[in-house]
């Protein structure tokens, strides 16, 4: 519970403070073993503190006043989708690379580019040396299982980077659980990392440890994530090198922490024994050690909103299109993954798989295949690249589908298809506020920028 959040609404509807001094103690009662005189003096300091910082909204300077109020867009996370792995999310995404783009910083990959991680070029003696960077938060469900949290992060980011083309040279990690949390959580959690980090030989170097909004935040809620590095001599495979001709491989898949998640809350305890595998990175490994990946034109892990979302935004980003035969993509999700996903009437093309898609030109096709097989990972053709703008999905019935991707990726739990994944009905509306948002950001901090650099002559 976000005991500064509740006080800051509470007071901004003025409530009045006496009653909310007794209805804060009593929520603080039920986490915390305190008297009822303590619980008192903790409810009071927490509504003098936000009343103080309240008083920010009165003063002078109208600079910082500019400074710490937020350019509200008036559209909550949920409503928009955010973090669901949608056309609302990747909307959102987009706007956040705006402003990363406006700052005018030099790379080779972005976050213009909606890829999987972000890629510079560094100078150095003889070849230049390509570093590759992604991070991934921890599945908001996993926060109970702390291992497979972990374990199933730190698989995520290093997907990211071996996808750019790029092999994984360190890991980090950043956790944050809230002021009830049991420190057992944290060991978990570093476990569940430090697995797959001793599996692939790849060393968790650096991380930092906090808690959850501090003393302002009651529960044992854990939230995290993991970056990752990694090295290339090679320009990345990032999903803008498709090319009309090009063949499209796949991997078989299990899932990560949404497959997990849909597995552990649904009943499907077994499945969560097929997630646990480095299939993906043995895959990438493989095709680094054959220096096959400098012929590749195009690597990515099928995750944002499954193979809709991802075959959406490869088309978006590069103009090509993407033709994918049905009968061959089910062939690349896990048996035991595909039985539940369709008990669960889950679309198997609306969630992450994990699944590693390459494209690549036809003369190196069967060598992609041969050298990912020889490490024991299931790898098959499932469509080509042409030039028809969009992805098409050819059904086992001969008839075709244009892969359009949900507002939310397809759901996997009871709340989620409570929630649903229609497009609200303001959606136009909705992207235009958060569209002013962004704008009013990107302003806000070029002025202080150009404030710092002013007084810094």
């Amino acid at each position: 519970m976000d005991i500064e959040g509740f006080v800051r609404g509470r007071l901004t509807k003025g409530e009045d403070e006496e009653e909310l001094k007794s209805i804060l103690a009593e929520r603080i009662r039920e986490f915390k073993d305190i008297s009822d005189e303590h619980s008192i003096l903790m409810a009071e300091s927490v509504i003098d503190e936000v009343k103080t910082t309240m008083e920010l909204n009165n003063t002078e300077d109208e600079f910082l006043k500019d400074i710490i109020t937020v350019p509200k867009a008036n559209v909550g996370m949920g409503k928009m989708g955010v973090g669901s792995r949608g056309a609302g999310d990747f909307f959102v995404h987009r706007k956040i690379a705006q402003i990363v783009k406006s700052a005018n910083v030099q790379s080779v990959v972005d976050p213009n580019a909606q890829d999987d991680g972000g890629v510079v070029k560094v100078p150095a003696p003889g070849d230049d040396v390509y570093i590759t960077t992604a991070v991934d938060g921890i599945h908001s469900r996993l926060s109970e299982y702390p291992f497979l949290g972990g374990f199933h992060v730190t698989r995520a980011t290093l997907r990211d980077v071996c996808v750019m083309g790029a092999d994984p040279v360190a890991i980090l990690s950043d956790l944050h659980l809230a002021d009830d949390g049991d420190i057992g959580k944290l060991f978990d959690y570093t476990a569940g990392v430090c697995a797959v980090s001793e599996l692939i030989d790849v060393p968790l170097v650096a991380g930092s440890t906090l808690r959850v909004g501090g003393d302002m935040v009651l529960g044992d809620r854990l939230v995290s994530c993991v970056g990752s590095v990694g090295v290339s001599q090679y320009p990345p495979t990032a999903r803008k090198g498709a090319t009309e001709g090009d063949i499209i491989l796949m991997t078989e898949g299990a899932g990560g922490g949404t497959i997990t998640t849909t597995a552990l809350y649904n009943g499907y305890f077994d499945v969560v024994w097929d997630t646990m595998n480095i299939s993906f990175v043995k895959a990438s490994k493989a095709l680094f050690a054959a220096d096959l990946v400098k012929d590749v034109h195009a690597m990515t892990d099928v995750t944002n909103g499954g193979l809709r979302g991802d075959a959406h935004e490869i088309c978006e980003t590069t103009g090509v299109g993407l033709e994918f035969y049905h009968d061959k993509i089910k062939s690349t999700v896990a048996p035991n993954v595909l039985n539940m996903l369709e008990d669960l009437d889950i679309d198997p093309l609306g969630v992450s798989t994990d699944s590693l898609m390459l494209v690549v030109p036809p003369e190196i096709a069967e060598d992609v295949k041969k050298v990912v097989s020889d490490v024991g990972v299931y790898i098959t053709e499932i469509g080509e690249v042409n030039d028809k703008g969009s992805p098409i999905l050819m059904k086992e019935d001969g008839t075709e589908e244009t892969l359009v991707p949900l507002f939310r990726e397809a759901a996997y739990t009871k709340i989620k298809k409570l929630v649903g994944d229609t497009t609200p009905e303001d959606f136009e509306i909705m992207k235009e506020k958060v569209q002013k948002a962004a704008d009013n950001s990107i302003k806000k901090k070029e002025r202080v920028i150009d404030y710092i650099l002013s007084n810094n002559k």
